[in-house]
């Protein structure tokens, strides 16, 4: 896949096909882009999984926080990133060790690792980068 440029239908696809997001860096912070984009996720009709470790068990957005993808307990159809970018290739090992895999991984603004998308590609995980559903979804879908 070419990270330099995604197809509408590649994103809509993902969007579209999207139930339940594991939200990595959800912050309780209103000023914080992950909060706010968990709020557009929400009133969106997705089921947000706040990840944060320093905030197990408080919950962020009226939603219960785990401290790792490894903590949630249901399959996952999107994980989407809000962490730099050099943590992206951990994260990947994290999400291929889960025992059902994602469809795709988002990573949002200026979190971008080829090396890392090769790799979750690789094993059949859809990626997008340097993106964010909040931005795409009314863009595309409305």
């Amino acid at each position: 896949m070419n990270h330099d440029a995604y197809p509408d239908y590649y994103l809509a696809d993902i969007l579209r096909e999207t139930k339940t997001i594991a939200l990595v860096g959800a912050s309780p912070n209103p000023e914080r882009p992950s909060h706010r984009v968990m709020a557009f996720l929400l009133r969106k009709g997705y089921r947000v999984i706040p990840i944060n470790p320093g905030h197990v068990g408080k919950s962020i957005q009226g939603q219960a926080v785990v401290g790792r993808l490894a903590d949630i307990k249901e399959p996952i159809d999107m994980v989407d990133v809000f962490r730099a970018a050099d943590a992206l290739p951990a994260l990947v090992d994290e999400i291929l060790a889960l025992e059902t895999l994602p469809k795709a991984i988002w990573g949002q603004l200026s979190v971008r690792h080829d090396g890392a998308a090769a790799k979750a590609e690789a094993a059949g995980i859809k990626v997008v980068m340097d993106r964010c559903p909040a931005i795409e979804y009314p863009r595309l879908i409305g």
